[in-house]
């Protein structure tokens, strides 16, 4: 039998060979260690924001066998799956909700890996020990945002409770182009979006996709400022900054897509993806203009077309946001695991759970009744 791992708390994930790192990660790009390192060498996911890094690592001698990545939060900001409400319980008890420890990517609502193990043995274990560190360092609770369904099982199988959450993906089965894609939707579908697209034609816009190591500081400088200024519409705090956005790339040049609008040779509207063979995730986006369908183009068709092109099946367009189905993105479920050291709280979280699960049910059988993609009886 093999030693046990050595389990080992890193607080800097430079402090981890990226190598190792990178071959339990995947080719997830928010799972990568160019990106995880780029959130904290830039300020962006640190103490200071609420986010100290935890990382949880089994080692066998000098090589890394599992890994999560884990951080005591004192807020829930960044997250997307909203606990406001069981911190607001705690309070009302005289408990402290914070801190919690959380698995998750910063300020990244996507699905992927959260226990970085190729065996079922080391990713028990890894879900063991992070049971026992919430346990023994006194915190209230630990939650695993956006695992993949299986892992999130392998979570619920040591104790942890499942919440279901969705999203909006579009899928492309073989698509030979825009136009293929548009023939499987219905008429008034299908009439809807060559209509937002002429408009944006008719207002004289054109597009240029820029990848990774083509980007130029004014580009991201001008990307910045679009981001900035969506933030600020929206009255919310800025979670990155742009000594990040050049950090990741110059490190991962290779999954960034920037798409940049422009109407009389001036840019006037930015959107930020990443992507790697598989899928390509929208993440960020910013317009200095109002254009009715800018939005739209310059975020999810422009997108589609690049994943047409390069036949990634795959395109998650971001959290939330219904009115995507109406543009061919259909409803997906998401995971999140969670458990709570405070007993009765634990139940109360339990029965709201398995209620918000009915709801969730019907909510996502109404979203399926919207499908673009069927066909009318009059068609």
């Amino acid at each position: 039998m093999p030693p046990s791992p050595d389990l080992k708390i890193i607080e800097t994930i430079a402090d981890i060979p990226e190598a190792q790192w990178n071959a339990l990660a995947g080719n997830n790009p928010f799972l990568s260690h160019a990106f995880l390192r780029a959130l904290q060498e830039s300020g962006c996911a640190t103490p200071r924001t609420g986010w100290q890094a935890q990382f949880l690592t089994l080692w066998q001698g000098n090589t890394l066998a599992g890994a999560m990545p884990l951080y005591l939060k004192n807020h829930s900001y960044g997250e997307f799956v909203f606990d406001w409400a069981w911190a607001e319980a705690y309070q009302k008890r005289g408990l402290n909700y914070y801190p919690k420890l959380l698995c998750a990517i910063p300020f990244t609502p996507v699905a992927g890996l959260r226990l970085l193990a190729a065996s079922s043995e080391i990713r028990a274990e890894l879900i063991r020990s992070a049971l026992q560190l919430a346990k023994s360092s006194g915190v209230s609770s630990l939650h695993c945002l956006f695992p993949y369904e299986d892992q999130a099982l392998e979570m619920q199988q040591q104790g942890m409770m499942l919440r279901q959450g969705v999203q909006f993906h579009w899928r492309n089965p073989g698509y030979t182009d825009f136009d293929s894609f548009l023939s499987g939707m219905s008429h008034d579908k299908r009439k809807k979006i060559k209509q937002e697209r002429r408009k944006v034609k008719d207002a004289g816009i054109s597009f240029e996709h820029i990848r990774g190591k083509e980007i130029t500081t004014e580009q991201w400088t001008f990307f910045f400022s679009c981001f900035t200024h969506t933030f600020r519409q929206y009255n919310s705090p800025q979670p990155l900054n742009l000594d990040f956005f050049r950090r990741i790339g110059a490190s991962m040049p290779e999954n960034i897509l920037l798409i940049i609008a422009s109407r009389n040779g001036e840019p006037i509207a930015s959107a930020l993806n990443f992507f790697n063979n598989d899928a390509l995730y929208g993440r960020s986006w910013g317009a200095l203009e109002y254009h009715p369908g800018l939005h739209f183009e310059t975020c999810y068709y422009q997108a589609i077309e690049f994943c047409i092109e390069r036949k990634i099946a795959l395109f998650e367009g971001g959290a939330q946001g219904e009115h995507k189905i109406a543009r061919g993105f259909l409803p997906e479920a998401t995971w999140s695991a969670h458990w709570l050291a405070h007993p009765e709280f634990s139940r109360a979280v339990e029965d709201f759970l398995q209620r918000e699960a009915k709801g969730m049910s019907q909510y996502v059988d109404e979203l399926n009744d919207s499908n673009p993609f069927k066909q009318k009886p009059s068609e």
